[in-house]
């Protein structure tokens, strides 16, 4: 008769089956985390997926308004300026028929006052140059004009106005500088006597 096997201890098949346990409930838990992060990182993808085209929506939106604005930023101004050409066509329609041109002189002297109203409503106004120290920033000298009336290097002539768009330039006046007069030289005048007498 052949030997019997020892038969397992009861201590031993519990703590098999313990440690067994023990590893399924690690791997489980390490398969649910596992699950739990590649969940985690699907959210936080949607979501800098979803940040990116909201990002890339505001950038097109902001550009089409920034188009738009260029576009229609004068709208304002063109509106009020409108009926000044109205009123220039009108004076160039009466003008036309009239026989004397007195109607047409005050209806452009109605009209550069309505054009300058437009402007002041607008932020803008007249350089006042004449009479005044020639200024780089606000003048631009055309040249320079003998005169006794002004000052050196004041403004003796304006030949286009300049203007300001809420205190900052937007045309510089163009001008003339008064400079000292000069007199021909007193020699010259002598030497001309002097020829005039031989002849």
């Amino acid at each position: 008769m052949g030997k019997k096997a020892p038969e397992e201890q009861p201590e031993l098949v519990e703590e098999t089956a313990e440690a067994e346990e023990a590893e399924e409930l690690i791997v489980e838990e390490e398969l649910s985390r596992e699950d739990q992060l590649c969940a985690e990182v699907q959210i936080h993808k949607d979501q800098y997926l979803r940040t990116l085209a909201e990002m890339e929506n505001l950038r097109k939106r902001t550009q089409r308004e920034k188009e738009d604005l260029a576009k229609y930023a004068n709208e304002n101004i063109l509106r009020e300026v409108l009926p000044v050409i109205d009123n220039l066509e009108r004076a160039v329609e009466h003008a036309e028929q009239a026989e004397s041109s007195e109607g047409l002189l005050e209806g452009v002297q109605m009209t550069l006052e309505q054009f300058s109203q437009v402007l002041t409503r607008f932020g803008v106004k007249p350089l006042e140059s004449l009479g005044q120290p020639f200024d780089p920033a606000l003048h631009q000298a055309m040249g320079q004009l003998e005169t006794d009336e002004y000052p050196v290097n004041v403004v003796a002539r304006q030949m286009q106005k300049g203007y300001q768009l809420n205190e900052r330039l937007l045309r510089p006046a163009m001008v003339m500088i008064a400079k000292e007069v000069t007199f021909p030289k007193p020699e010259d005048d002598e030497s001309t006597t002097a020829t005039d007498e031989i002849n």
